[in-house]
């Protein structure tokens, strides 16, 4: 059907009679859920901190819509899964969308339009941005400090580089040849508190398509663990990053502000002539098993380019594959941290791939590289913008920890509690949502409303 204007379409022979399916309930919206947002937001207060960053140049006298409306548009939109600002032309009199800008939903103004929009991701500056992702890990603290209690034993930072790619003439993209493509290089930031399982994206910088992995991270290090050892000193804190991060100049400021770490280390033919001893007996094992074979051991190294020895945790491993020839697979840590080898590396090191489930969310749920603008800040605000997003959503996947969607990804949480049909009506007294009585997530909804503050009513 060429016309997408149309307001309805007939099914003349589907049924047993005609059947009309019309798009003709102004008062509507495929949103319902979305409130949620709203709720989440009402307890981290990120949209207030976020917008208080911003600096509005216009003139009053002529503003519609304000820069904390823009900011919110913009973010519940990448929440809802409309990551462009063109969505904005089908979303402007949406109900719900109204509602979680606190505007009538029936009488509001319409919202931003994508002109607006695209101006205003284009007049955020640099030192704005600065302040924004100052406050974007400012609010996760406070938040998770708050429900903690203030017990806030350990403290795990995780950073790791992720590839963006660029489809124009974007400012700094450049070609990549591990990826293959024209790319941006962010690099992200994750909190995990107490061990738990979630971990709490803190920050998001994006960086040149050539940018080496340590580009910036020293800097977003410095940052973090002054901030965490200021605000909660009796934390410990630990510092798990793979083998791109380990400069020497890292390591020496970690081993300063005695902060724990256990850091990927590239192999080299020194630490290959270590692991010898531990591979031997690992390739008669795996021959005789016919199965992958690993054994842990340790040694003291230093690079040339490090002020002292430090320990390096061994996984001397052989991989066996059926129909392939036995291949010796290596891996090396570098840490200051006096755990069993085993336990240190099993234990500590390689939880740290469960980041890259939290950065696939961020991909495939929210469009993480749909960094379109030609200048770079603009695509940095986007950034910002979809990081916020993300925090919202783990806000509500916490409050969902009682349901069957205490561990569902940002796609399915939005499929399931927030692509809702509803009706709005808006009394003088109160704003009643008319939904489906045959949903079949009503129970994990109410689970996460109650969890962020709705009573039964």
């Amino acid at each position: 059907m060429a016309d997408s204007t149309t307001q309805s379409v007939l099914f003349p022979e589907l049924f047993d009679r005609p059947l009309i399916a019309r798009f003709d309930r102004p008062h509507a919206s495929s949103d319902g859920g979305a409130i949620l947002l709203k709720a989440a937001d009402r307890r981290l207060g990120l949209m207030d901190a976020l917008a208080g960053c911003l600096r509005d140049p216009r003139d009053p006298a002529k503003v519609r819509h304000g820069l904390d409306e823009l900011l919110a548009q913009r973010v519940y939109g990448l929440a809802c899964g409309y990551e462009d600002a063109n969505d904005a032309a089908r979303l402007g009199d949406d109900p719900i969308h109204k509602l979680l800008l606190g505007r009538d939903a029936i009488a509001g103004d319409a919202l931003a339009s994508q002109p607006t929009l695209s101006r205003f991701e284009n007049g955020v500056t640099r030192s704005e941005l600065l302040r924004m992702s100052e406050a974007l890990f400012e609010t996760v603290l406070k938040r998770q400090t708050k429900r903690l209690r203030g017990k806030v034993r350990t403290i795990t930072i995780d950073l790791d580089v992720t590839d963006d790619p660029t489809h124009g003439p974007q400012e700094l993209a450049f070609f990549h040849g591990h990826y293959g493509h024209w790319c941006y290089l962010p690099l992200l930031a994750y909190l995990t508190f107490n061990d738990e399982p979630e971990q709490h994206l803190v920050a998001a910088m994006l960086r040149p398509g050539k940018a080496p992995t340590s580009l910036g991270a020293l800097l977003m290090l410095k940052r973090l663990v002054g901030d965490l050892q200021e605000r909660l000193p009796r934390a410990r804190l630990r510092v798990r990053l793979d083998g791109g991060f380990a400069g020497p100049e890292l390591l020496e400021f970690l081993d300063e502000v005695q902060v724990a770490y256990v850091v990927g280390l590239p192999a080299n033919p020194v630490l290959e002539r270590a692991a010898e001893a531990l591979l031997a007996p690992m390739r008669v094992r795996s021959e005789v098993t016919g199965a992958t074979e690993h054994v842990y051991g340790e040694c003291r190294y230093a690079a040339k380019t490090w002020d002292r020895e430090r320990r390096v945790v061994i996984k001397a491993e052989v991989v066996q594959h059926a129909g392939r020839e036995p291949r010796d697979n290596p891996r090396f840590v570098v840490t200051n941290l006096k755990r069993a080898p085993r336990r240190l590396y099993e234990g500590l090191y390689c939880p740290r791939g469960e980041i890259e489930n939290r950065i696939k969310e961020l991909h495939h749920g929210l469009a993480f590289d749909r960094t379109s603008c030609t200048r770079f800040l603009a695509n940095q605000l986007r950034v910002v913008l979809t990081a916020a997003a993300y925090v919202l959503m783990q806000e509500i996947r916490a409050a969902a920890a009682r349901t069957s969607l205490a561990r569902a990804q940002v796609s399915t949480l939005r499929e399931r509690l927030f692509k809702l049909g509803v009706e709005v009506v808006v009394s003088v007294r109160r704003i009643v949502l008319h939904l489906p009585a045959t949903f079949p997530f009503r129970d994990e909804w109410y689970g996460v409303a109650a969890a962020l503050g709705a009573r039964s009513g």
